[in-house]
């Protein structure tokens, strides 16, 4: 049963202490000279000629971890085509048919805001139209101009959307959950959103080219306790 999970308030963990080094071993990292090499970014994070041009991916500001790849499926209870979205990892998983699965990293809803459980993608959309509920107008009136009442935000550069955006629906009825573009880079994988799923513009469109009707969702529960940044 697709649900919000609710916010717990919980004591700070108890933390390891770090054996102490001698002066001499002091790591690398520490010098002010020290630069970690970082791999450059796969083609297909550069700019995009869409209905709107889609800028770069930034070097250096995205883990390589959540790079979209091919990765051994580790849900192979899953069906092909199905998306498994764990918030806690910040990873969306599509399931092919090869024992391997194709991973997207994921921003993720704020604790307190995110949800789990099943749906399906029921439809699909190119620069879509945002309208953004009352809920979210009254936690942030910045976005009261493009309330449902107002037409919701055209498309394009600045939509929270993004550049596709998928509609997930259970038993026939809207969620109002999305798995969606305009992430942020600098955001990718943390605990960001008010509940959405949220992608790269450029990973967004390639799901949106994989994805299939009525694909299977299975948003995974979240243990976090924390809220990476503000809510939009």
């Amino acid at each position: 049963m697709l649900t919000r999970r609710t916010f717990l308030a919980t004591g700070a963990a108890a933390t390891l202490a770090a054996c102490a080094q001698p002066e001499q071993f002091q790591p690398v990292a520490q010098s002010p000279n020290f630069r970690e090499a970082t791999p450059k970014l796969p083609d297909f994070y550069g700019p995009v000629d869409d209905k709107f041009p889609i800028p770069a991916v930034p070097e250096g500001v995205v883990p390589q971890r959540l790079w979209r790849q091919v990765v051994a499926n580790p849900f192979p209870e899953y069906e092909k085509g199905t998306l498994v979205v764990d918030p806690d990892a910040g990873y969306l998983h599509l399931i092919q048919d090869d024992g391997n699965a194709l991973r997207y990293g994921a921003g993720t809803g704020a604790a307190g805001r995110e949800w789990d459980g099943g749906a399906v993608v029921q439809f699909t959309r190119s620069w879509p139209r945002w309208n953004p509920p009352d809920e979210l107008i009254a936690r942030n009136p910045k976005w009261a101009p493009y309330s449902i009442a107002n037409g919701g935000m055209d498309g394009g550069p600045g939509n929270p959307l993004g550049a596709r955006a998928l509609y997930l629906f259970q038993n026939g009825v809207d969620t109002l959950y999305r798995i969606h573009g305009g992430c942020e880079p600098e955001y990718l994988g943390k605990a960001v959103s008010s509940g959405c799923i949220r992608l790269l513009d450029q990973d967004a469109i390639d799901l949106e080219k994989r994805v299939t009707s009525k694909a299977r969702v299975v948003v995974l529960p979240s243990y976090k306790t924390g809220i990476d940044v503000p809510v939009y």
